[in-house]
């Protein structure tokens, strides 16, 4: 992005408090290079400047403010919202009081429904050790170790064990989310995290959960307070983002992604391509990771979420 390298010079607001990194972390922990400044942030009096009386966007002027300078971190979760698609920029206020209710709603019975069949959901924990066996038959008394709850009677639905069979793994990936953040030293928002997760692949067996997806819904729980509104817009980055998590037998999700930088990277800089092919790394395959999900595990968190916003502006 153009405005990154202005973006990342010394001054400016330092937004770190927002984001506050454990103590014992900070040593490890990608130093966040990007501040606020005025004139060029989209900040939160330049935001609600931009909608009418009635809550029509102005969508092009927030655009180009973000491209000069992102997103204020106090605005950063509704503003999102607007970005991923949640919100039509021409909606009113009130038309958008009615959606947003609506997918509450239904976010909400989903869960309920899912917290039929594991009342761990929505209760404040979640599980980092199986809760059935692979064949669907419960497992012995000794395995409720750390969890309190485990499945009493064999289950024969495919679709049903499929999806809890891959609990524990979504709560082993939860714990490893942005664990340097304080944010997640609160064991009931490392939970909200496990919840939506764990619904979402209820409700998507096709795609399912792959590790990863953590990564991207984590900045959703952080930046928007109600659990269904950070639902919402993490199914709304998912829709962009989820063939990168789509694996076959014969392919990866991201291949086609590689080749693209493979060939981007042949022509921009020819030397480091060649270098990369005597080093046998030609086929790019050591930027899954950073493209599956977008950099979120290079950059700071304050960092990454710049990045994506930029990306967001040229998508839109």
């Amino acid at each position: 992005m153009i405005c990154c390298g202005y973006m990342w010079k010394s001054g400016g607001e330092d937004l770190q408090g927002f984001y506050p990194v454990r103590s014992e972390c900070v040593a490890d922990v990608p130093r966040t290079r990007f501040k606020s400044r005025a004139g060029k942030t989209l900040s939160a009096r330049r935001w609600h400047a931009a909608f009418t009386e009635d809550g029509h966007l102005d969508m092009e002027r927030v655009l180009r403010r973000i491209q000069r300078g992102g997103i204020h971190p106090s605005i950063k979760g509704e503003v999102w919202e607007f970005l991923l698609g949640g919100y039509d920029p021409d909606s009113t206020f009130e038309e958008r009081n009615i959606l947003r209710n609506h997918r509450r709603e239904q976010y909400y019975a989903w869960k309920e429904e899912c917290r039929q069949m594991v009342p761990l959901i929505g209760s404040g924990k979640f599980v980092t050790m199986a809760v059935v066996a692979e064949d669907g038959q419960p497992l012995e008394e000794s395995s409720v170790e750390n969890q309190g709850w485990l499945v009493k009677t064999a289950i024969t639905d495919k679709r049903l064990l499929q999806w809890m069979l891959v609990l524990s793994q979504i709560g082993l990936d939860v714990v490893r989310t942005d664990r340097y953040l304080s944010f997640y030293e609160n064991e009931s928002n490392q939970a909200r995290l496990w919840d939506i997760l764990s619904i979402y692949t209820w409700l998507n067996p096709d795609i399912g959960y792959v590790q990863g997806m953590n990564d991207i819904c984590s900045p959703m729980i952080i930046l928007l307070e109600d659990e269904a509104d950070a639902f919402w817009c993490f199914e709304r980055a998912m829709r962009r983002l989820r063939e990168n998590f789509r694996t076959t037998a014969t392919s990866m999700g991201v291949q086609t992604q590689l080749g693209m930088l493979s060939q981007v990277i042949k022509t921009v800089d020819p030397r480091l391509h060649q270098h990369l092919e005597d080093l046998d790394g030609g086929e790019y395959l050591f930027a899954i990771r950073m493209l599956m999900v977008l950099f979120r595990r290079e950059f700071s968190f304050l960092d990454a979420l710049y990045l994506w916003e930029g990306l967001e502006c040229i998508l839109i």
